[in-house]
């Protein structure tokens, strides 16, 4: 039995040190916007007018550090940008917030930049090729890679 093909993530609830912290980035720096907020204590955010995709809250985490490299916890959030155009602007606005990129790859299927949000979870920003356009191998599998991606010229794009 396998699950229903249409299921989809539907948001990420993250524990967080200090909620405006949070906030200024995932809204001030990539764009979300804030749907609800319950004080000091958590946060909803969206992006084109869904209840939410991104939940924070300081309930269990109020002025928590990070957990240690080497232990178990989320690798990363992916956020999947509808064009190529889209993703550039958001890497437009990193530039000019100064947010360093911890990466960023052409994976022949999609093209990721990767940065640590304030309380150091990781976070994928990336759009796919259409799917015509994906990498096969000669029997027709998919073969996806781990090449560089020209920032700059994707920057250009903006």
């Amino acid at each position: 039995m396998t699950i229903h093909p249409e299921t989809r993530v539907g948001h990420v609830h993250l524990k967080v040190a200090e909620l405006d912290r949070a906030i200024a980035f995932y809204s001030g720096i990539l764009g979300f916007e804030v749907t609800q907020r319950y004080g000091t204590q958590a946060a909803f955010l969206s992006a084109g007018g869904y209840h939410h995709h991104i939940g924070l809250n300081t309930w269990e985490s109020r002025g928590a550090t990070p957990p240690p490299p080497g232990h178990t916890g989320l690798y990363h959030t992916a956020f999947l940008f509808p064009n190529r155009k889209s993703l550039a602007q958001v890497l437009k606005r990193l530039v000019e917030a100064g947010w360093p990129l911890d990466g960023a790859s052409d994976h022949g299927v999609s093209e990721a930049l990767y940065l640590t949000d304030p309380d150091g979870n990781g976070v994928e920003l990336y759009r796919d090729r259409p799917e015509a356009d994906w990498p096969r191998n000669p029997d027709g599998s998919l073969s996806m890679t781990s090449g560089r991606l020209d920032v700059r010229a994707l920057l250009a794009e903006a």
